[in-house]
């Protein structure tokens, strides 16, 4: 592992760091906040995953998660959302490819020699953070926005035992029956549709639900509600009787202005059950 910065915030260290990665063969950068009481010793983690185009950078710089993780003593880990490198699959638009790895273990040529980001979020960065970072082992939360809402949804459901707490802004909450899904999944995973079921949140839900509760938040005014669908993951809540808070913010849109506005929610929100 590399040290690419190292800068103080809210009395703690935000960190930007790369390392070669098995699962992805590439070289892969993060970035981790470690909040001030992490000097004193392991504190609970909060993993945070971004959407399309977005790489570690878009969250550590936009979300003002730091300042709630300083509040309440969480680290925060923002990995890449696709691998990347001249010798990396990638198509001409912006939501395939470098910058769209939709969090799966891609099976299809040319995106499966590289595009595993399902294994390398959910277990060879997770290794590296709780080796090189004093955080608690088995106090993990995980949330996203977008395309890492869907990806934050998806791996928690599938990996009870990874995930202590979960929530999402406004995610890719039924990607099987939308536009930013069917071109993706058909892309990474073939086109039976039987092998996209675990990477839909909505189907998840319906098929086993989430124990540990759940909190979405989503923009009413938000510009992508017809690919979203949050309609269909509220229905899936209802259906299969999860714990969950789902807000519907009115006026708000799709930006990080809006997850700057519930950003101390979601901390909150995963605070308490991480303690």
């Amino acid at each position: 592992m590399e040290i690419k910065s190292e800068n103080a915030s809210f009395g703690g260290v935000q960190g930007v760091y790369t390392h070669a990665a098995t699962s992805t063969d590439c070289e892969m950068t993060f970035a981790v906040y470690l909040p001030p009481q992490a000097s004193k010793g392991p504190v609970p983690c909060l993993w945070y995953l971004s959407g399309l185009t977005c790489t570690h950078e878009n969250a550590m710089t936009k979300a003002g998660l730091q300042e709630h993780a300083a509040r309440r003593g969480l680290a925060l880990v923002f990995p890449d959302t696709s691998p990347r490198g001249d010798g990396v699959a990638d198509d001409d638009a912006y939501d395939l490819g470098k910058g769209a790895g939709f969090y799966v273990n891609a099976t299809e040529a040319p995106w499966a020699a590289h595009y595993r980001m399902y294994d390398y979020v959910l277990t060879e960065l997770r290794a590296l953070v709780q080796a090189e970072f004093p955080v608690l082992p088995d106090r993990h939360g995980i949330t996203g926005h977008s395309m890492g809402g869907h990806g934050a949804i998806t791996l928690a459901l599938r990996n009870p035992g990874a995930y202590r707490s979960l929530s999402a802004f406004a995610p890719i909450a039924n990607p099987t029956g939308s536009d930013w899904g069917r071109k993706q999944l058909t892309a990474y995973l073939g086109a039976d549709e039987s092998a996209w079921s675990g990477h839909d949140s909505t189907l998840l839900v319906g098929a086993g639900g989430w124990k540990g509760g759940m909190l979405i938040d989503q923009g009413a005014s938000d510009q992508f509600l017809d690919l979203l669908k949050p309609e269909a993951l509220s229905a899936a809540l209802a259906r299969s009787r999860t714990p969950s808070v789902f807000r519907m913010q009115p006026g708000y849109d799709h930006s990080y202005f809006f997850v700057q506005s519930f950003a101390g929610d979601h901390v909150d929100w995963h605070a308490d059950r991480l303690k």
